[in-house]
């Protein structure tokens, strides 16, 4: 005789289990890579990397040490390894040279070292932090105090500021109502393989800018990348930002 309680409760187990992949997807947002979501009246560009499907990479400079600068370029660049560019955003705060301000790491090599000084501007903000990427392709986004206490072997790092959200709390130098508003690009970590980008679409205050991280993706941690120089190129649907040529430092990327 079956036992009818226990069958419910298997089946009930196994539907939980089946639907669990598409309540992530609907809970965070991800529709579609690209998708644009409105969020307490401000409008933003998201695109979610999962790293365990996805190739995600950090690039800077070629094999003979130039500098690839550009979405035009990187694209270029990953042609040639017969690669095709998926998704770049600019990966944080870079000097008048166009060298990393702070920490950034690639292929397990570093080429600029984490910056603990003070100084003006977002960068300075502390917290500022780190987002990596280690040899097993685990994500992390976290202060720098953090990163410096726990040191790691990582793949690829970029150092940038101030933190959006920290350990589930928004920066606690943000004002909410704030007038300083500009055009803004972010990362956030949505579980242990998701990676949440964003740029608003106007420009945004630091505070509202955060809580899109902290409150409708549940991001624990949420990096500041950069303001109004800020570009996403996502194939398909930005190829005017691909052509616009605008320089960076470090560029994110992912590929196939």
């Amino acid at each position: 005789m079956i036992n009818s309680g226990k069958f419910r409760a298997n089946a009930v187990v196994l539907l939980l289990t089946l639907l669990a992949p598409l309540l992530t997807s609907f809970h965070i947002g991800q529709v579609k890579p690209g998708n644009e979501i409105v969020f307490n009246g401000n409008s933003f560009l998201v695109y979610v990397i999962s790293l365990k499907n996805d190739s995600l990479s950090m690039y800077y400079l070629r094999e003979d040490s130039s500098r690839i600068g550009n979405f035009v370029a990187l694209k270029s660049h990953l042609e040639d390894q017969n690669k095709e560019l998926l998704f770049a955003t600019n990966a944080g705060m870079f000097n008048p040279a166009h060298e990393p301000v702070g920490l950034y790491i690639e292929n397990g090599k570093q080429v600029t070292p984490v910056n603990t000084s003070n100084g003006q501007g977002n960068f300075f903000l502390k917290p500022n932090g780190i987002f990596s990427i280690d040899k097993r392709n685990k994500g992390r986004i976290e202060t720098t105090e953090a990163y410096l206490k726990s040191p790691y072997r990582v793949k690829f790092a970029t150092q940038s500021g101030p933190m959006l959200v920290i350990d589930g709390s928004i920066h606690p130098a943000f004002t909410k109502g704030s007038k300083n508003k500009y055009i803004r690009s972010g990362v956030g970590q949505a579980g242990a393989d998701l990676m949440i980008f964003a740029i608003s679409k106007h420009p945004v205050n630091f505070y509202d800018f955060a809580e899109l991280f902290k409150m409708h993706f549940e991001c624990r941690n949420a990096l500041y990348l950069d303001g109004a120089i800020s570009k996403f190129y996502i194939k398909g649907n930005s190829e005017t930002t691909l052509n616009s040529r605008v320089d960076f430092g470090v560029i994110i990327g992912q590929y196939k």
